[in-house]
């Protein structure tokens, strides 16, 4: 099974970004989803400067890591964040990605603003001219109160764009959920709308923040790989670990998450 496998450099939140693309590297990939999370994981950042920029272009291309897509969480159902968003999209065709992901509110600070689906739709279709601009797609990310596939598929129809699809979060869907959500049931609500996803395992009870390497949790993705392959699906991949509330002991553990979810990937068929 061949497609596009990343690893997001937030899984080395609290690290530097050269020592994310170490560990990527040795671990065998060579696909990167670049973190720009304002006040969580700012790895890239509109405002670095065009030197420390092309400092981190010369790493990536150094170390055979190509950036499919931009991690540029905004709370798109404030106004006041859409400039903020828009210079996201710059940074991410700067690196040349394909993709950026955003949830719908803010992912790691405090919503300003909520809107309905009818009126955040409206605010996304807004940002197409952009995504068409700088040839990007937005993978709107199943997070907070849009916790599900099966939600997040009603405001994609809304935008009614091939600029505009679901990264779907693994992990996410379950976290946010409502309580038995049954992940593959949801997976198929929402399978048609998908074209990226973040692969995060689920250890722990629901409401737990514990998402482990792939494979040390206790999601079953070989029946979600089998909802993919059913469906034609070969969206890209993007490896999230955001270990415990404590987050890892050193670099080594979250090296070693990495490596350990390489592995996953390779017993189970895909072609890295």
């Amino acid at each position: 099974m061949k497609r596009i496998i990343a690893v997001n450099s937030n899984t080395y939140h609290g690290f530097s970004l050269k020592q994310a693309i170490t560990g990527i590297k040795a671990a065998g990939f060579k696909y990167i989803e670049l973190t720009a999370t304002k006040g969580w994981t700012e790895h890239v950042f509109p405002t670095m400067s065009l030197k420390k920029l092309y400092e981190i272009e010369d790493q990536l291309i150094e170390a055979g890591l190509t950036p499919i897509s931009l991690s540029g969480h905004t709370n798109l159902m404030d106004n006041n964040r859409v400039d903020d968003f828009i210079a996201n999209i710059r940074l991410a065709h700067f690196f040349g990605c394909k993709y950026i992901i955003s949830s719908i509110g803010e992912a790691h600070l405090e919503d300003k603003a909520e809107l309905s689906d009818q009126k955040t739709a409206e605010n996304i279709k807004d940002l197409i001219p952009y995504l068409e601009e700088y040839k990007l797609i937005l993978g709107l990310e199943n997070h907070g109160k849009h916790g599900t596939g099966k939600h997040l598929k009603k405001i994609v129809e809304l935008v009614d764009s091939e600029r505009v699809v679901i990264n779907y979060d693994t992990a996410n869907a379950i976290f946010y959920g409502e309580e038995n959500l049954d992940l593959e049931t949801d997976l198929k609500s929402a399978v048609e709308k998908v074209g990226h996803l973040h692969l995060k395992d689920k250890a722990g009870s629901q409401k737990e923040w514990n998402f482990p390497a792939l494979g040390k949790g206790k999601i079953d993705f070989e029946s979600l790989f089998k909802i993919l392959k059913e469906n034609n699906n070969n969206s890209p991949f993007s490896i999230e670990i955001e270990f415990t509330e404590e987050g890892p002991t050193d670099l080594a553990e979250v090296n070693e998450a990495v490596r350990e979810s390489y592995q996953f990937l390779k017993i189970a068929g895909f072609d890295i």
